[in-house]
């Protein structure tokens, strides 16, 4: 799991507002059962069923661990951007980079052909996540994760929704509730998707009827290339800083020295 998702981006927050209800029956604070309980009402009023939000969210419990983390994540990005990346690309994670770019040529040809985004971009991306889908994905319950954080009186509306969207995640048959694990914010899968970035940006690419973020190498990485390229990622184009593609990447994470990593990552990878 990479931290720097933690820091939630201007792409989880954009999608987070385009599916969220007008307004919810949970209200933060107060008893926790309560809160569910609204929470539960909501899911019912978008639709998703009994069955799903029953088994999702019955007995689920607040975590302090997680409020203790999430407060923790503030200021993440307190290191030059040298001291940064020299912890995060290195010759191992570059050598591995290269391999996954030979395995996958095939496929990321025609995720580029379709995406416009290029492969040595997404391969950067996929190898700070998650070391390519070998690293830590997350190990906490998404439900549990999800529920603290909207009890929590901050963000709450915010991770309400993000709470609806892993509900519906589960109700369209992407992932059974027991793959429903992740990382400290909600984030799922091979690249760390919020729940509303997997609702709005998933692309099933391997054809089997399911978005699987957390073992389907083509859905990972096309549902990566979709959520860059509808935010303006133009193949062929530059993508440094100071450059519209490096913009783009704010969609992915705001955070200019982890958008920096990315693209010398990138262009290490392209023996640039």
């Amino acid at each position: 799991m990479n931290s720097a998702r933690l820091a939630l981006s201007t792409a989880s927050i954009v999608a987070a507002l385009l599916i969220s209800t007008p307004s919810f029956a949970a209200r933060c604070g107060g008893d926790f059962h309560t809160f569910v309980a609204g929470v539960e009402a909501d899911a019912r009023a978008a639709g998703i069923s009994a069955s799903v939000t029953s088994a999702a969210l019955d007995g689920v419990t607040l975590d302090p661990a997680v409020l203790s983390f999430d407060r923790r994540q503030r200021g993440t990005f307190n290191k030059t951007f040298e001291q940064y990346v020299s912890t995060r690309v290195g010759p191992g994670r570059i050598n591995g980079g290269r391999a996954m770019l030979q395995r996958h040529a095939a496929l990321l040809s025609r995720i580029e052909a379709r995406f416009g985004v290029p492969r040595q971009i997404l391969v950067a991306i996929w190898g700070l996540e998650t070391d390519f889908g070998k690293g830590d994905m997350g190990r906490l319950p998404v439900f549990r994760v999800l529920a603290t954080l909207a009890h929590d009186c901050r963000r709450s509306e915010l991770f309400q929704t993000e709470l609806l969207a892993a509900l519906k995640i589960v109700q369209r048959g992407d992932l059974p509730l027991r793959d429903m694990i992740g990382a400290y914010a909600g984030e799922i899968g091979q690249t760390q998707f919020l729940p509303s970035s997997y609702i709005k940006y998933g692309v099933d690419f391997d054809g089997d009827g399911h978005v699987d973020l957390r073992h389907s190498v083509p859905d990972v990485l096309a549902s990566t290339a979709n959520l860059l390229h509808s935010n303006g990622f133009k193949m062929g184009a530059p993508y440094e800083e100071g450059t519209a593609n490096f913009e783009a990447m704010r969609e992915w994470n705001r955070a200019t020295i982890y958008r920096k990593t990315i693209a010398y990552f990138a262009d290490r990878l392209v023996g640039r």
